[in-house]
């Protein structure tokens, strides 16, 4: 494990670390074209750039309520491995150097319904909890559907 550079972003009252060289952009929540039978974390299909990009509401997927409505709520854009995929989150506070001697895995091995958790940066003041997207896409129930939908739209434009 090297030294983390990483957009810090908030859901609930946690921070949460999102890698950088995961991260496209960060985005105001715009229009967002919802899709029926998917799972409630995903707020529908949002046009970011000429990308079509599924939108997860982060703070849904962790606390079971939504981020959609707060003021300083944004979108982070991030490239997985089949599709660009925008969090919503409360809000995206900084970008951080995390040290790599501050970060330990200890205690999130054993709890197996976050696996996208990595690590946790023990700063002098805070708790940071990075997030693997690469992990979350692959973990969270749905996201084959979600992939195969946003697959179908591109098809029917071209």
């Amino acid at each position: 494990m090297n030294d983390v550079k990483a957009v810090i972003v908030q859901c609930g009252n946690e921070e949460y670390a999102i890698p950088v060289e995961a991260v496209v952009s960060i985005e105001r929540l715009g229009q967002v074209n919802p899709i029926p039978h998917l799972p409630d974390y995903l707020l529908g299909l949002m046009r970011i750039r000429e990308e079509l990009v599924p939108i997860l509401d982060f703070e849904q997927i962790l606390y079971g309520r939504s981020a959609k409505g707060h003021a300083d709520a944004r979108v982070v854009v991030v490239q997985t491995e089949n599709l660009f995929i925008g969090l919503l989150v409360l809000d995206a506070k900084e970008i951080l150097d995390i040290p790599e001697n501050l970060m330990t895995s200890s205690g999130l091995m054993a709890y197996s319904r976050t696996p996208y958790f990595t690590t946790v940066a023990n700063l002098e003041n805070r708790m940071i909890t990075v997030v693997s997207p690469a992990i979350l896409s692959d973990t969270l129930t749905g996201m084959d559907d979600i992939h195969e939908y946003v697959e179908a739209q591109l098809a029917q434009e071209q």
